[in-house]
């Protein structure tokens, strides 16, 4: 199908989706309302997972230390900082070579990354059986799938561990260009050879040797390997970024006045005529499947190309520009949206869905980072492939009226935990490389 004909169906749909507003949203009573729920499969979430104190310190030193990376100028924390709630406020996150915190991080002599930071409230959650954008690091029944294939440690504690041992990895992120640090001299499929060399790193400084030591008393120092790290990282990310504490959360505990009134309402078109809890459904409100909701393309995208998320891992035609439902609680702390970060409000999110097809060919430029806006691919040829492999659940336009978009962009706001607001209390004083945790 030509463009120009997706392109003028599309937009003429997008007018009558914003200003129809359709029938009163229905589960404006609880009993309706928890009946919405029941069909998502909307349940309270699970207890945070437990883990040692001498494991969790172990996990909070290694995931605040720049020794990690290749250069040793970026750590975990740099791009998942909890000042920005476990994010970076950056549409795509800048890696190695980069400094400054946050949003006012700038390029130095780093790049771009493929994709934004993906807060991590609730990851340690058992749910759990896919991680990144693309599902690269998948559990399927009962056995971890990575890129790093028969390469990745046995001893992993699941996929958060091992979704963890990923990032070191990546060039662009922490490991640095071919030449410019021991790390990077390694090609890039050895993964034993890269974490092997991470690991005498680590050994080579004195203060590891004791949260080591405290964290695997039954370890040798010669036995240790990366799942130790990877499975400490998971610890201290399990345990201590969870929710649970929201309106949202305490209306399923049975407050029933927790929800404003808005927020009810919000809830209701969310679980019911919006349709969006066909795919923000469960206990994490995720399916943990991947839809191409037609978001614009931008950043540097894959191997020369645009990013097609899901069919890099799968390689199959159908799973073009599909990415990983995200999950949504303390959604409101966590912008900007979308894999890419190309919508800066929560209320400009949920306008996308009214007509995603449509949102995407009018998408205004002028919204992004100037900085990217050269990345922006508006090409006839990524439009219509986009538009082609569009997720049948959002190609039927949504007819919701502004004061519809407001209740439900308050019933997202429902989803934040007040205890969630500052999370400065779990950064370290220091890291045992003694490097500074954060560029100033």
């Amino acid at each position: 199908m030509r463009l120009t004909r997706w392109a003028v169906a599309l937009v003429g749909l997008s007018g009558l989706a914003c200003s129809e507003a359709g029938p009163a949203a229905p589960g404006s009573s609880t009993a309706d309302l928890n009946r919405l729920l029941l069909r998502a499969g909307v349940v309270p979430l699970q207890p945070a997972p437990s883990a040692p104190a001498a494991l969790v310190e172990l996990g909070r030193a290694l995931f605040f230390d720049k020794a990690l990376s290749g250069d040793r100028n970026i750590g975990c924390s740099t791009c998942h900082n909890p000042v920005y709630h476990t994010s970076d406020l950056l549409p795509l996150s800048i890696g190695t070579g980069g400094h400054h915190p946050g949003g006012g991080r700038q390029l130095g002599s780093g790049q771009f990354t493929t994709r934004g930071a993906l807060d991590l409230f609730d990851r340690g959650n058992a749910e759990w059986h896919s991680l990144f954008y693309d599902g690269r690091v998948e559990l399927i029944a009962g056995s971890l799938h990575t890129p790093a294939g028969g390469a990745l440690p046995a001893e992993l504690s699941g996929p958060l561990a091992a979704q963890a041992l990923f990032p070191i990895l990546a060039r662009v992120e922490m490991r640095g260009l071919s030449g410019s640090n021991d790390l990077a001299a390694y090609p890039d499929s050895d993964f034993a050879g890269i974490w092997t060399a991470i690991m005498r790193r680590l050994d080579s400084l004195p203060g590891y040797d004791t949260l080591f030591s405290a964290a695997y008393p039954q370890i040798a120092r010669s036995d240790r390997g990366i799942a130790l790290v990877g499975n400490a990282i998971a610890a201290f990310v399990g345990t201590t970024w969870t929710t649970g504490g929201s309106a949202f959360d305490r209306f399923l505990m049975g407050d029933t006045l927790a929800l404003t009134e808005p927020a009810r309402r919000g809830s209701a078109l969310f679980f019911g005529r919006a349709r969006c809890g066909q795919c923000h459904r469960g206990a994490l409100l995720t399916d943990q499947l991947y839809h191409n909701i037609g978001i614009p393309s931008m950043g540097p995208g894959l191997n020369g190309g645009p990013d097609i998320g899901r069919a890099g891992v799968t390689h199959q035609s159908e799973d073009r520009y599909a990415f990983r439902t995200p999950p949504l609680r303390n959604v409101a702390l966590t912008a900007p949206y979308m894999h890419n970060g190309v919508y800066s409000t929560l209320e400009r999110a949920v306008r996308h869905y009214t007509n995603p097809g449509a949102a995407l060919v009018t998408f205004d430029t002028a919204t992004i980072d100037p900085r990217l806006r050269s990345t922006l691919d508006r090409s006839p040829a990524t439009l219509a492939d986009i538009l082609g492999t569009l997720d049948p659940k959002v190609r039927k336009p949504l007819a919701l009226s502004a004061a519809e978009v407001q209740e439900l962009t308050a019933f997202l706001m429902a989803l934040t935990d007040p205890a969630s607001g500052n999370l400065l209390g779990d950064i370290p004083a220091r890291v045992p490389s003694g490097l500074s945790i954060f560029d100033r």
